[in-house]
């Protein structure tokens, strides 16, 4: 594996760009683009193209927290809409 390459965590199917490689005590570590950790080249595989997406799983995280808040935003602005239509009616 080289710098550049695409890589495959095996254990979390985590896909990443190699960034760096280092060696420490006898292994090398490769540090993947998308999580920001150090993996042991021995536990990834090459990757195919259609598998990498370039932002971080934390990014991706935030961007369906901040779409499902619009969501429910919208979804609530729906249902004051339709409140202020009803008439209210009684007995009396």
């Amino acid at each position: 594996m080289q710098i550049g390459d695409l890589a495959k965590y095996r254990n979390t199917g985590s896909v990443g760009k190699i960034e760096e490689l280092m060696e420490d005590e006898g292994k090398t570590w490769a540090l993947l683009d998308t999580t920001n950790l150090y993996y042991d080249v021995s536990t990834l595989e090459p990757a195919k193209p259609e598998e990498y997406r370039e932002e971080s799983t934390g990014d991706r995280d935030l961007k369906d927290k901040l779409k499902e808040a619009y969501r429910i935003r919208e979804q609530y602005a729906d249902m004051q809409e339709a409140i202020s239509s009803i008439t209210p009616s009684g007995a009396g």
